[in-house]
């Protein structure tokens, strides 16, 4: 199927780049047509937060069940200022009904309490309540909080801000720009050909169009985050160039054997794509393996992000065959004049990607200069030397596994120390919800998160309600007793009076609570669990009483989703163990890929707790201690999982076929790892610059996967692939690959590899380049 797959696509390649193109604008036109619904719906079965929402909206008629925010503002002179009263006043009533909007201003009857009335703050800061419905598209409350700043009131004194994370600035990422400049680099100065870089960024760039055009429509059916988005093109950009760059590479290597065109694009297709494959769909399948969590937000995530994976490995097995069909026998010719403007637009990109556009327009325009001028002048119509390949046991790479297996004892203790010392600071992981507090400092969001913590205490920026409903009179005796109570915790910092929904007749009553300490501190969810434990049980025979609020959601999401982790890593674990089995026909094979699987991630994770539980390096990073958000771990576990599979197959296939050929356990690990050493360095640079450049956005979660997954693929390319497999394959031997007999009949067969191909002599015109003696044909020789 493979064969004839990349065959096909190569023969009708005008078609294929034609239907490739097409679907690219037109599901980017009917993205933008049909609008995004972004949104985080926390809800969860038996979630005691989610059952005190539906008690909010049922007897308080939902009280902040849609888009909630603040507008949030401080006047030197007073809020009570006649200047500052009458301004704010006609600009709360100029926005007020606007697509739904409802404002609860400070300045109607009841809204004293919202004004600080204690501390050096009190009267000069006040905020109004806004809210949209909840079906409000995610685009429309963008824009209606960009109105609400732009239109603010300018009076000396005076300043206003805009709250709420539905509400928050969006700002385009520009990081995945520096690491495409970067992969541009890294492709040219490992392979030497400009096609050969090209083809990989093309392909990644038309499945990342195309699968990100299918996530902005998946937000109009699932629950999706809106920094999905750019986790989706972090994501796609690094598999996307990862696996074109499997294949090409397998295709330079096949008309180096002397196959035609058609027949090393057939072939690449045939093996290097079933391990694309194989990899790929092994992502996919860890992702939609997270809709087991049975919570739409993590399962909107999940499905957005497979979106773009599944649409990654269906170009690499479609559009890239196309575009080998035309580039040919070309992809191994390069001219200076395209290598220098290679080198340009990546200066352009990079300046793009800093945000110094301005260095950009240059770049880009030289570039143009020198392609145009390089059909003219003879230098820059020159082709530039390409590298003499070494033979295999001159390598670097060679010469280093033969390194590690002469001394493996020590190169296994020294990798595994180091990655269990990198994991230690995950016995001090929190997994929480980080607050507005995190934001950028720049951002009105974060502004108006500080100036309600200077007014009314940093509890007030995420108050938790309690709501219960009465079913006879005589409960209304036991609320006062509760509220003073409640009122005298430590940990809280005011109990609002009990608020009946009802005054004549009560069906239900909530109370509101603020903490003392913010959203995200460790205090406040002990607070939540002391008031469900230890407080509310005592009064629930007379009034029964859910906490909730969206701190309490937090907490909530974050407990059921960290009780389910295990099982979630667990059937990871135990897939690829069994995946691998089938793979290589070995026991200790996928044994050992299960623990450095599980070392070189949780070394991440422990770099991850240290950077952003723990406040390490903030200076640099911006980053300031909060807990580690729930779904983060399990998506970290999902891509890297994928990602370490792919390189786990493209390293053990070429060790365990240098050993069925020469039944030597020590050489072929050597010739194994010489042979990909150079195509998994590249791949995983490209992916460490990638995915590290996002530490340079203001989103904290973007930051924080950019984090995790380039420390785990810098551990995986290098402590795992370069130094502990060598030295445990060097120390079991032969019996890496042992399998007992009922096993082999019973386990499936899994090829990866391919079919094998008759073997080719090569072009007398690549024999020099991989030290290879020209014979003539004397007939069928042995498979590869």
């Amino acid at each position: 199927m493979f064969t004839t797959l990349g065959t096909w696509c190569h023969r009708h390649r005008r078609l294929v780049l034609a239907l490739w193109v097409v679907a690219l604008v037109a599901l980017g036109g009917l993205s933008s047509a049909v609008g995004t619904d972004f949104r985080e719906d926390f809800e969860g079965p038996e979630m005691e937060s989610t059952a005190g929402f539906d008690l909010l909206e049922e007897h308080f008629g939902g009280m902040g069940t849609g888009v909630t925010g603040t507008i949030v503002f401080r006047a030197e002179q007073g809020v009570h200022d006649p200047e500052v009263k009458a301004a704010m006043e006609a600009y709360f009533e100029a926005f007020e009904g606007r697509e739904g909007l409802t404002i609860a201003s400070p300045y109607a009857e009841d809204g004293a309490f919202q004004i600080a009335f204690d501390g050096p703050e009190a009267g000069k800061i006040a905020y109004a309540d806004i809210e949209l419905p909840e079906d409000t598209p995610w685009s429309a409350a963008q824009e209606v909080g960009a109105d609400l700043l732009a239109s603010a009131p300018e009076l000396e004194g005076l300043q206003v801000e805009i709250g709420g994370q539905g509400f928050a600035e969006f700002e385009e990422p520009s990081s995945e720009i520096i690491g495409l400049a970067f992969a541009i680099v890294i492709l040219i100065v490992s392979f030497g050909s400009v096609l050969a870089m090209g083809l990989p960024v093309g392909v990644a760039l038309f499945g990342i169009g195309v699968g990100t055009s299918l996530l902005l429509l998946a937000t109009n059916v699932f629950a999706v985050p809106d920094f999905s988005q750019f986790l989706g093109i972090m994501i796609g950009l690094g598999v996307g160039i990862d696996y074109a760059l499997f294949i090409v590479t397998r295709y330079r290597e096949n008309l180096h054997q002397g196959h035609d065109v058609v027949a090393a694009t057939a072939i690449a297709i045939d093996t290097a794509g079933r391990a694309v494959t194989f990899a790929g769909v092994t992502v996919v399948i860890s992702f939609l393996g997270m809709l087991v969590m049975g919570v739409s937000f993590v399962s909107g995530l999940a499905v957005s992000a497979a979106l773009v994976v599944a649409t990654t490995v269906v170009a690499s097995l479609t559009l890239l065959p196309a575009l080998l069909g035309f580039a040919g026998e070309r992809v191994e010719v390069t001219r200076w004049r395209g290598l220098i403007a290679s080198g340009l637009v990546a200066v352009g990109l990079l300046g793009i990607g800093i945000g110094v556009p301005v260095a950009a327009v240059p770049a880009f325009v030289l570039a143009a200069v020198v392609l145009a001028l390089g059909f003219a002048l003879a230098p820059l119509k020159r082709e530039v030397p390409m590298r003499r390949a070494r033979p295999v046991t001159k390598t670097a790479a060679y010469r280093w596994s033969r390194l590690i297996q002469r001394r493996p004892w020590p190169a296994f203790v020294l990798g595994t120390v180091l990655l269990v010392v990198l994991a230690v600071p995950i016995t001090g992981l929190r997994l929480g919800f980080s607050d507005e507090g995190n934001f950028a400092e720049t951002t009105t969001t974060r502004r108006a998160y500080d100036l309600l913590a200077d007014g009314f205490g940093p509890g007030f920026n995420g108050p938790l309600l309690m709501i219960a409903e009465l079913d006879e009179a005589g409960d209304l005796t036991v609320l006062e007793a509760l509220h003073q109570q409640v009122a005298e915790l430590d940990g809280v910092a005011l109990a609002a009076p009990p608020m009946l929904n009802d005054p004549d007749d009560p069906t239900a009553v909530r109370i509101v609570v603020i903490p003392d300490s913010s959203p995200q501190d460790e205090e406040t969810t002990s607070l939540v669990h002391r008031l469900r434990d230890d407080v509310l049980p005592a009064y629930a025979a007379d009034v029964d009483f859910a906490v909730t609020g969206f701190t309490a959601v937090g907490v909530d999401f974050t407990d059921y989703l960290s009780e389910r982790l295990p099982y979630f890593f667990a059937a990871v674990l135990v897939l690829s163990f069994l995946l691998l089995m089938a793979v290589f026909r070995s026991l200790l094979v996928p044994l050992k890929a299960v623990i450095m699987n599980l070392l070189s991630i949780g070394a991440a994770y422990g770099v991850v707790v240290a950077i952003f539980g723990w406040g390490w390096g903030s200076a640099l990073t911006g980053v300031e201690p909060a807990p580690v958000e729930p779904f983060v771990p399990m998506m970290l576990f999902a891509i890297v999982f994928g990602l370490s599979m792919d390189y786990e197959v493209f390293l053990l296939s070429r060790i365990k076929e240098e050993w069925s050929r020469t039944r030597d356990s020590h050489e072929s690990v050597a010739n194994g790892l010489a042979a990909t050493a150079k195509v998994i360095s590249a791949a995983a640079a490209i992916m460490v610059v990638v995915f590290g450049a996002f530490v340079l956005e203001n989103d904290r979660i973007i930051k924080l996967f950019g984090v995790g997954l380039s420390m785990a693929i810098l551990l995986d390319a290098t402590v795992v692939r370069m130094l502990l497999v060598p030295a445990t394959m060097e120390l079991l031997g032969d019996r890496n690959w042992w399998l007992p007999r009922w096993l082999d009949r019973i386990l499936p067969k899994i090829d990866v590899e391919g079919h094998d191909q008759p073997r080719v002599v090569p072009n007398a015109a690549y024999a020099d380049a991989i030290d290879v003696e020209v014979v003539e044909d004397s007939g069928p020789l042995e498979p590869v």
